[in-house]
């Protein structure tokens, strides 16, 4: 019995959702698809899928076992590339996952550089606002921002970002600039996150940590619609400053309150240790790298 043929045969089935797909997709015939399953499922003394003349559903113990079998068969591909990549250009698949306006500013142009000069590389660009485990969610290269909590990955900070306070000059020539952070709350103001109704804005005054509770006029769930109010001239804002750098230096908004912004926030390169770091992997963090260093200032 040959157990990585089975592996293959289950996981393409689950895949493409049926025998003759999976069939076509491994180039053998649906009987010996069939097999395998039966095979498969005979060795395990469990089903992993329940078949009718039209569908094919994955049992509750074929679903768990399918992710482990995706994980074996991603760990024997990254071992196999380890070997070739020793000779050869990167190749295969990379997942990056970024903030989103982080991701759609500082590295797309990172990932189309590095499929232009690869191109046996295909990716998957995974932005969004939350945490992804990287382990569990089979992604190769994260960016992170904020201070990094201990764990197993690797991380390599390339540059730092800050909170910061912004308006358009037609908002501040109409309702003046504030010159403390308590007088925030006489002001127009646009919160990107929604879910708190009331939120405290920190800032740094004379070496200390303060809180000023502001009620903004607008909450909105994502920072493209604050960005878009406050160059409208409807308020302040207050974003990180890699989402709004372009926009202050073309003159569209003015940050406020500049000595009282709390320290930076790092920006760091997250990828998985030792072995599970891929060919491909490393080629993307050390262009990255180059790349992002260029566009963030650390003093930013």
């Amino acid at each position: 019995m040959d157990r990585l043929h089975l592996i293959n045969v289950f996981v393409a089935v689950v895949d493409v959702g049926g025998f003759a797909g999976a069939a076509r997709k491994l180039g053998i015939s649906p009987p010996a698809v069939t097999r395998a399953i039966g095979e498969l499922e005979a060795h395990l003394g469990a089903r992993l899928l329940t078949r009718t003349t039209r569908v094919v559903r994955v049992t509750e113990a074929g679903a768990r076992y399918v992710e482990d079998c995706r994980r074996i068969l991603a760990e024997l591909a990254e071992a196999d590339e380890s070997v070739s990549g020793l000779h050869g250009a990167p190749r295969g698949r990379l997942t990056v996952t970024a903030p989103v306006l982080f991701g759609a500013l500082h590295v797309t142009p990172v990932v189309t550089e590095f499929l232009q000069r690869y191109p046996e590389v295909t990716a998957a660009c995974w932005f969004m606002d939350r945490v992804v485990n990287l382990t569990d969610e089979g992604v190769d290269v994260a960016v992170r921002i904020g201070e990094l909590p201990d764990s197993s990955l690797q991380a390599v900070r390339v540059g730092s970002v800050r909170r910061v306070i912004c308006a358009a000059p037609s908002y501040l020539d109409a309702h003046g600039e504030p010159q403390q952070p308590e007088d925030l709350p006489s002001h127009t103001l646009i919160s990107a996150n929604a879910v708190t109704p009331a939120p405290e804005w920190r800032f740094k005054v004379e070496g200390e940590l303060r809180s000023v509770r502001v009620v903004p006029r607008m909450l909105t769930t994502t920072n493209d619609s604050a960005i878009a109010a406050a160059v409208e001239g409807f308020g302040l804002t207050r974003l990180m400053s890699y989402q709004v750098d372009e926009l202050v230096r073309r003159g569209q908004l003015r940050r406020v309150l500049e000595r009282f912004e709390l320290a930076p926030l790092p920006v760091h390169l997250v990828h998985r240790e030792g072995r599970h770091a891929s060919h491909k992997a490393r080629a993307f963090i050390d262009l990255a790298l180059e790349r992002l260093r260029q566009r963030l200032d650390p003093h930013a």
